[in-house]
């Protein structure tokens, strides 16, 4: 790869970088990470690269991760079958504890340690420490299941302020202490709003919004929220993605100026968001 460009060339891929660069300086993004984005070893460092290079040059990245798949491997070691009502894990006090310590342990430990080998300045929080995600129960079907109903930003601004990247494993709590797991979809929207986001990238393993769920060709390269609803009446935006851009469309109400569900699959997509014209997915737009 390294002899495919003249220096000439790589200077002038920098310099048209700029105008984006100049845009991006000093903004906050938002980066969720979904579980199943971050199954491949070599995209998983892309990302980190990609995270990186945007706070070396000046952009606040802020990191909220899920963890399905490593969730579901350690609750089978424990014999415990994983269970879903509405897309929703259902959480009992052994699971909580399961997710806490894989979300909040393995995962955002693992994420921080790649950052950190990849030159980058991170810290590893929960959404329970500093009472970052206050919670409450969303319904007693799911068990320890929190809906969000506060964010408190100190522990990410002081961060961000410091050079860190924040990043944020998704447990809240309630005022008695209980733990809830928080849908990272969710916690992603309302942290966004809560800090003054300039934007949401949501990585996933999909390539955004399709108008034929079968044709990739069909990808809506932005929508607005009101077409977002319209396809949400015709049965375009259906299964996972139903609450996926209800967070999208969350965000934008909250204030975030865009949101954007980017293909993790493809390499560098953070990147191609951030410091180009064209993208790896859908953005959703305020009408």
């Amino acid at each position: 790869m390294k002899g495919n460009f003249s220096n000439a060339e790589r200077a002038e891929i920098l310099t048209q970088a700029l105008p984006y660069i100049k845009a991006y300086y000093g903004k906050i993004v938002v980066v969720k990470y979904g579980g199943n984005a971050m199954q491949s070893a070599e995209l998983k460092e892309q990302v980190m690269q990609d995270i990186v290079l945007l706070s070396l040059i000046g952009v606040k990245v802020v990191l909220v991760h899920g963890g399905g798949p490593d969730i579901d491997e350690v609750m089978q070691r424990f014999g415990k079958k994983p269970q879903f009502v509405d897309g929703l894990r259902v959480t009992d006090k052994e699971t909580v504890d399961i997710v806490q310590m894989v979300l909040s342990g393995k995962v955002n430990k693992s994420l921080v340690n790649l950052l950190e080998s990849k030159g980058g300045k991170a810290m590893g929080i929960s959404g329970m420490d500093g009472r970052l995600i206050e919670a409450e129960q969303k319904d007693e079907r799911l068990g320890y299941v929190g809906n969000v109903v506060g964010i408190n930003t100190d522990p990410i601004t002081d961060l961000l302020e410091k050079g860190y990247i924040p990043v944020v494993s998704t447990i809240g709590c309630d005022q008695d202490g209980n733990a809830y797991n928080i849908n990272g979809d969710t916690a992603a929207a309302h942290i966004a709003a809560a800090i003054h986001a300039e934007n949401l990238i949501m990585m996933t393993d999909i390539a955004g919004i399709l108008r034929d769920k079968d044709d990739p060709d069909s990808l809506l390269p932005k929508i607005t929220v009101s077409e977002a609803q319209s396809l949400y009446r015709d049965g375009t935006i259906s299964g996972g993605m139903i609450p996926k851009v209800g967070c999208c469309i969350e965000a934008i109400y909250r204030g975030v100026q865009k949101v954007i569900i980017t293909d993790g699959r493809v390499p560098h997509s953070i990147l191609m968001e951030i410091l180009t014209d064209e993208g790896a997915g859908t953005m959703v737009v305020g009408d």
